[in-house]
Parts: structure tokens; C-alpha cells; sequence
């Protein structure tokens, strides 16, 4: 497989399913990053990406998993009591692109959910080397929430993002 895809070194260790991705593979890669992302471990979280993986998370630009770890730090202190749904749109080669929205509310409890859409690379060993986030939040009423599961992993049997219209 060609990729653009810097090359990693053999330290890392591979983060199945591997690329190339099927439907099925990739969907088992979102809900992976799902299940991780919901766990709010900003330290585990980073080992799905690459040493020297490279995000742009809506106008923020962060390289390495250091600074991965140092964004998704500030992200839940400011952005509590946070649940995410991502679905995969498509997927080729060693890419994928996903929709997610995620609900939270911040330390004065306004609430908001929050829509995005991500393009996603993987290098050969299924390290994310690359993440694009764009990213738009709207303010809800508690009232309004859809995702009312204990904080953690999505229940298996919750809808997905689909299922609730979004």
C-alpha cells in the first residue's frame, strides 16, 4: 500500500483493524475511537495516533502525542460530563472519514452538543498519522439531551447518530 503517511517507527505498536480498510474494518475503527474518546483518558486516547501525528481540531493545530495529550486535557476539564456518538461517512485505503456530535455542558451548565465531521489517515501499523476536525457547537436546553448513558462507553444498545436524526 502507498500512503502519504510518514513512516513510524518500529516502537509503535500496530492499532488493529489495519489498513487497507473495508466497511466493516473501518466501522470497527470508529467505534474504537468512539469507545477511547469516551473513556476521556487523554493518555490512552493518544496511543491510537501516531508519535508525530498531526490534527487540526477546528482552528487549533497540534503535532505529537504530548501535545494530543496536553489538548485533550484542557478539552474535558472545559467540556464536562462529555458523551460522543461518531459514525462512519466512507472510507478508502488507509482513510476514513467519519460524523460524530458529542453532548456536554460547561462549568456554568450550559449545555451544548456539538457536530463535527473528521477525515481521518492511518499509517500501515493503524496509527492515525493525520486528523482534520471541523467542528460546530450548539447550545441546548438539558432538556434537549439525547445521550443520557452512565459517563463511559456508549451502551451497544443506544442509537447511533443516525437513529436519533442527527
Amino acid at each position: 500500500m502507498t500512503s502519504s503517511a510518514p513512516n513510524q517507527p518500529a516502537a509503535e505498536a500496530p492499532r488493529p483493524p489495519l489498513p487497507p480498510f473495508t466497511a466493516a474494518t473501518a466501522a470497527q475503527k470508529v467505534r474504537l475511537a468512539e469507545d477511547g474518546w469516551n473513556g476521556r483518558d487523554p493518555q490512552r486516547v493518544a496511543m491510537a495516533y501516531s508519535s508525530d501525528s498531526i490534527w487540526r481540531n477546528r482552528a487549533e493545530f497540534v503535532q505529537g502525542r504530548e501535545a494530543i495529550v496536553a489538548f485533550l486535557e484542557r478539552k474535558w476539564r472545559r467540556e464536562l460530563d462529555y458523551r460522543l456518538i461518531k459514525e462512519l461517512w466512507a472510507c478508502a485505503d488507509n482513510r476514513i472519514a467519519v460524523r460524530f456530535a458529542y453532548e456536554w455542558h460547561d462549568d456554568g451548565g450550559h449545555w451544548y452538543r456539538s457536530y463535527g465531521n473528521e477525515n481521518w489517515e492511518f499509517n500501515d501499523q493503524g496509527l492515525m498519522v493525520r486528523r482534520i476536525a471541523s467542528i460546530n457547537d450548539l447550545p441546548i436546553q438539558e432538556s434537549e439531551r439525547l445521550y443520557h448513558w452512565p459517563l463511559g462507553r456508549r451502551p451497544d444498545d443506544h442509537p447511533g447518530l443516525s437513529d436519533l436524526g442527527l
